[in-house]
């Protein structure tokens, strides 16, 4: 539970040269926070950036649908793998260079994307640009928690720092889609890469330098075993349809991923300064939010990849059109920044979460009950306003129902640990959704194409490039009069297998709330830091 809400004592009279020192410590204070926020909005622009333009993408480098979910798991892959290895750097070596740092990585990553001419180079940089994410999204965090240590203004930096995450969604399809209506969509990765440059310029101006390396160090043993055990578990969840769920590197993937999840928890418990310290999630509060990060950012990213392919791949819309509905969930965020900040300081996290997954979950269900033929905005913006509410009240509340039950020397670890289950939410969300909706698309056309009347060689053709490239490509692929054929089949298809991946994506909300009402809980109370409650972890 979240205790009562806390008031910042008003302060005596400062005299002129305290005034001049608090002027200046207040300004470092806001610049620190800009800068976190600058960072967290480059990291989620990143994120969603493939969104708007899966579809142009995939007809313009002809990418089978594993690739195409590949384009967007390359980037969230070593966000999640790596997430806890940065929370140790900055704690060590300090958060304002991580962030200088990971942003010129990140552009370094947007450079490679946007010379690339095929779904390799692609998913390279791409991988790129996600280590950088990887140091973005748990450093700008620690940064703004490090500079706001009372509880108005811990409420006020989450809120920010929530607002500028939705922000860069918001900014994502926006840019990418108005940029491929007009050139090549290689320039959308370009004008991020500048982006980062940017932001690297502006954290290293504005930003205070903070770091909290007591008992902490490089952890290398955890390091490589909880990064080969969710590698290894990603990929095979991504690459099970196409290769086979029984398949021997499929199999050995999952394999791995128990082993050395093992080996994680083993060293971690014989460490002397071990890179997460596990008695964390003896605290519930903890250990839920962990859990809810988990199968909520899946439910919210699974459901969000789910309306990128109904748009862009299945509808054929425009990368504009496609980007439209994106705009309305994550514009939902900025608009209620000053709620927001106010339900953290004096409701608390625990309702906000369970408010926020049910709205995630019918917004899941009502987005599957829109025929696939319809194509206009307004029959979607009920779930796409239930969406984008319900992802603005989880974020804030999630990050705050981590990082303020732990004491603030363990802040660090509490953001990279939060970022870790969220990314690794948000990666496995695309993944399975993708998994389950292509096995049964795939299922469905193979048992039928000998049922929809094709001569010989039609079937011949649309057998093999349903083989090689699954149901997105046979959807997709220009076989001239064959494909007007095959369209009603293979939209169908596609439709039954996304839309029971909605049902999942709701399903993982609904839990979500569950375990938000059982461990967090309804009753009222503002957000303050644990120090402040006499917590420890």
């Amino acid at each position: 539970m979240v205790s009562t809400p806390a008031h910042d004592p008003p302060a005596a009279a400062p005299s002129s040269g305290e005034a001049t020192a608090d002027t200046a410590s207040t300004a470092r204070r806001t610049g620190t926070i800009i800068a976190g926020c600058l960072a967290v909005c480059l990291a989620q622009i990143g994120l969603v950036l493939p969104a708007a333009i899966n579809g142009v993408m995939q007809r313009t480098l002809q990418t089978s649908g594993g690739e195409l979910t590949w384009i967007s798991d390359a980037f969230l892959v070593p966000a999640a793998v790596l997430a806890l290895t940065f929370g140790v750097v900055g704690d060590l070596y300090g958060r304002r260079k991580l962030v200088v740092g990971a942003a010129l990585l990140s552009a370094v990553g947007y450079l490679v994307s946007a010379t690339s001419d095929s779904a390799a180079q692609l998913i390279t940089g791409q991988a790129i640009s996600g280590i950088g994410a990887a140091a973005l999204f748990p450093a700008s965090l620690a940064m703004v928690i490090a500079a706001t240590p009372t509880p108005a203004a811990r409420a006020k930096g989450l809120a920010s720092w929530t607002t500028a995450l939705s922000l860069g969604a918001l900014i994502a399809p926006l840019m990418s889609g108005g940029i491929v209506e007009h050139v090549a969509f290689q320039w959308a990765f370009g004008v991020t890469g500048v982006l980062a440059v940017l932001t690297a310029v502006g954290a290293r101006l504005l930003a205070a330098e903070s770091s909290a390396p007591e008992g902490r160090s490089l952890d290398w043993p955890g390091q490589i075993a909880i990064a080969v055990a969710m590698l290894t578990l990603l990929y095979g969840i991504i690459q099970g349809p196409s290769d086979g769920w029984g398949s021997a590197p499929v199999v050995a993937c999952f394999v791995a991923f128990a082993v050395f999840l093992a080996a994680f928890v083993l060293v971690e418990n014989r460490s002397v300064a071990p890179m997460l310290r596990l008695e964390l999630f003896r605290v519930p509060a903890f250990a839920a939010s962990a859990a809810m990060a988990v199968i909520g950012m899946f439910g919210f990213l699974g459901g969000a990849y789910d309306l990128s392919i109904r748009l862009g791949v299945i509808q054929h819309q425009s990368p504009f059109r496609t980007a439209v509905p994106f705009l309305v969930v994550q514009g939902i965020t900025p608009f209620i920044w000053p709620l927001l900040v106010r339900l953290l300081h004096r409701v608390g996290p625990g309702p906000m979460l369970v408010t926020g997954f049910v709205s995630l979950a019918v917004a899941q269900l009502w987005l599957r009950a829109v025929p696939i033929d319809e194509t206009g905005l307004v029959p979607l913006l009920g779930p796409l306003v239930l969406n984008g509410v319900g992802f603005g009240l989880v974020v804030a509340a999630i990050t705050a129902a981590a990082v303020n039950v732990v004491p603030p020397a363990l802040t660090g670890m509490a953001s990279a640990t939060t970022s870790l289950v969220r990314d690794l939410g948000q990666t496995l969300g695309p993944a399975v959704v993708g998994a389950v909706a292509l096995g049964l698309a795939s299922s469905q056309l193979t048992g039928g194409l000998a049922d929809l009347g094709l001569t010989p060689k039609e079937h011949g053709i649309a057998a093999a490039v349903l083989h090689e490239g699954g149901p997105i490509a046979l959807h997709t692929a220009d076989l001239g009069p064959l494909s007007a054929k095959l369209a009603p089949y293979t939209t169908d298809a596609l439709a039954h297998g996304y839309n029971n991946g909605l049902i999942l994506t709701a399903v993982a909300c609904a839990v979500a709330a569950v375990i938000a009402a059982v461990f967090v809980g309804f009753r009222t109370g503002g957000t303050r830091p644990a120090e402040a409650e006499g917590s420890t972890a």
